[in-house]
C-alpha cells in the first residue's frame, strides 16, 4: 500500500523545484508503478465486456430441460418459499421453459445457446461459470457489487483497483476507460460512479469515451491555438499547482497535474486512436461495423486498439439485457447484436498475439428468474451465468452448476468476491495482501468478507 504521507512530503517539498516536464515525467513513473504484484501474473490487462440489464442465463448459458418440461406449470414452492423476488413478490409463480435451443460446441461439447453462433465457435477457448450469485436485486445496486464488490455507493471500482496496483502502460491514453452501448432491450442508465475511484486518487477512474463522434469532448486543438501555447499553458498552470501543494499538502494537486499533461498528449493520441485506416476490410468484416457508429460492435473494435496500445482496464457495457416482456425475442435481438463482435474480439486479439496476455469477460449484473413475468423474466440473483476467456484461463470447461430449475446453486457456488480475487490473481496481484489504507483501515476490492480465486478455471 501506499504511505500518503511519505509521498505527500515528498511531492511538497520536490514540486517547487522541478521544471514541468521533470515533473510529468516523475509522475509518469510513480503512476507506472503502484504496489508491487505478489504473484506471477499471467495477464497485463483487462476486457470487461458488461452485459448490463440481466441476461437470462437461462436463453445464454445454462439449459434447463426440466424446466422446459414444468412449462406453464406452478414453480416448485420449495424453491421460492421466502425467497427474496424484484418484481414477481407476491404473485402467482410459473415456470417459464427455456425458449432457445441449445446445441453442444467444440471437443469440449461445451453447451451454448443457439442465438450465440458465433461466441459458440470458441467453445474450446471460454469458460462458462455457471454458478455466480449476487446480493443486489436491482439494476444499479447490483451493478455497484458487481463493480466494486461493495453494496454501498462510493467505493472505488475494479478498474480503479487494477490501475492503482499495476498502473497504465500507456503515457499517451488512459489506463481505464469505459465505452457503452444500447439495443436489443430497455436500456437502463449507467452511472458514472460506476468507474469511480473512490477513495483512491482521483487519476485513476475511469474515462468515459463517447462511442460516436470525437470520443473525448474538447480534444481537438481550438482554433487560433497551437501546441506550442498550449503546453506553455499547461506549464503555467501546473507551476501554480504546485505552489499550492506544499501549503494544502492535498493529493488531489498532484492528480491535477498529471492529468493536464495527460490532457494535452491526448490530443495527439486520441485521432491516431480513432483512425481506422490501418484496419484491414477483412478486419472491419469480422467485426460488422462501421467504426464509431456508437454499435457494440464498434466499441469492441475500439477496446482491441486500446488493449494494443497499453490500456489497462477496458470496460465495455452494452446496456439492452433489460427484458421483462418478450424474453424470446429480446434475447435474439440483444444476442444478434452482441454475439458477432464478442466473437471477433476474441478472434482479433488471439491473431494479434493479445488473447494470451489479456483477461475477456463476459457477464451482467444478474440473470432472470426461470418463474414467468407475462413472457419475459424478473430480475435473479440466486443464479446466473458469466464466461472468461484468455491467459490463464482453461477453456472449454463449465464450472459450478445451478439447480434443475436454474433458481438457485447446486454445487460450487461462486460470489462477486470470487470473480474479484480471480481477476487480481491473473494479474498478478496477491487479493488478500492487495490493499489501501483507509479511515484507519485496509479496504480491499474483495472487503472482508471470504473470497476465493476460482482454480477450477485456470490453466
Amino acid at each position: 500500500m501506499f504511505h500518503h504521507s511519505n509521498r505527500r512530503t515528498f511531492l511538497g517539498q520536490g514540486l517547487t523545484g522541478l521544471g514541468t516536464i521533470a515533473l510529468s515525467r516523475l509522475l509518469g513513473a510513480e503512476i507506472a508503478s503502484g504496489p508491487a504484484p505478489k504473484l506471477q501474473p499471467k495477464v497485463k490487462r483487462v476486457i470487461f465486456l458488461s452485459m448490463a440489464g440481466g441476461p437470462s442465463h437461462l436463453e445464454t448459458f445454462d439449459f434447463k430441460p426440466k424446466l422446459r418440461e414444468l412449462h406453464g406449470k406452478p414453480m416448485p414452492e420449495s424453491f421460492t418459499k421466502g425467497q427474496q423476488l424484484a418484481q414477481l413478490q407476491g404473485m402467482t409463480l410459473n415456470c417459464l421453459g427455456p425458449q432457445h435451443d441449445f446445441s453442444r460446441h467444440g471437443k469440449s461439447g461445451l453447451e451454448i445457446s443457439n442465438v450465440f453462433p458465433h461466441i459458440s465457435k470458441h467453445a474450446d477457448e471460454i469458460a462458462v461459470i455457471r454458478s455466480m450469485h449476487t446480493k443486489q436485486i436491482n439494476h444499479d445496486p447490483a451493478h455497484t457489487f458487481m463493480n466494486t464488490g461493495s453494496i454501498i455507493p462510493g467505493r472505488p471500482s475494479m478498474g480503479a483497483w487494477v490501475l492503482y496496483g499495476l498502473g497504465s502502460e500507456s503515457q499517451n491514453l488512459p489506463g481505464f476507460v469505459v465505452l457503452t452501448s444500447v439495443g436489443g432491450g430497455q436500456a437502463q442508465p449507467i452511472s458514472s460512479r460506476q468507474w469511480s475511484s473512490g477513495f483512491l486518487p482521483g487519476h485513476l477512474q475511469g474515462v468515459e469515451f463517447q462511442s460516436a463522434g470525437d470520443p473525448v469532448h474538447y480534444v481537438r486543438t481550438p482554433p487560433g491555438n497551437t501546441p506550442a501555447s498550449q503546453q506553455q499553458l499547461i506549464q503555467t498552470v501546473n507551476r501554480l499547482n504546485a505552489l499550492n501543494s506544499p501549503t494544502t499538502r492535498d493529493p488531489e494537486i498532484a492528480t491535477r497535474i498529471q492529468q493536464y499533461e495527460l490532457a494535452f498528449r491526448m490530443q495527439a493520441s486520441v485521432p491516431e486512436l480513432m483512425s481506422y485506416q490501418d484496419e484491414s476490410k477483412e478486419t472491419l468484416e469480422m467485426y460488422g461495423c462501421t467504426p464509431g457508429d456508437g454499435s457494440f460492435a464498434s466499441n469492441c473494435l475500439l477496446a482491441r486498439r486500446l488493449a494494443e496500445r497499453g490500456t489497462r482496464f477496458i470496460q465495455v457495457y452494452h446496456r439492452g439485457w433489460d427484458h421483462h416482456g418478450g424474453v424470446k425475442n429480446g434475447v435474439a435481438t440483444t444476442g444478434k447484436i452482441v454475439d458477432q463482435a464478442t466473437s471477433a474480439l476474441l478472434t482479433d486479439l488471439k491473431q494479434r498475439g493479445l488473447l494470451e496476455d489479456t483477461l475477456v469477460v463476459w457477464g451482467g449484473e444478474f440473470g432472470r428468474t426461470p418463474m414467468a413475468q407475462g413472457d419475459g423474466r424478473d430480475h435473479h440473483i440466486k443464479a446466473f451465468s458469466i464466461f472468461l476467456a484468455g491467459g490463464g484461463i482453461k477453456g472449454g470447461t463449465v464450472h459450478g452448476e445451478s439447480d434443475e430449475l436454474g433458481y438457485g446453486i447446486a454445487r460450487d457456488p461462486v460470489s462477486v468476491h470470487d470473480l474479484h480475487a480471480t481477476l487480481l490473481h491473473l494479474l498478478g496481484l496477491d487479493y488478500q495482501r492487495f490493499s489501501y489504507r483507509h479511515q484507519g483501515l485496509d479496504q480491499k476490492l474483495t472487503g472482508v468478507e471470504p473470497a476465493s480465486v476460482i482454480k477450477q478455471i485456470l490453466a
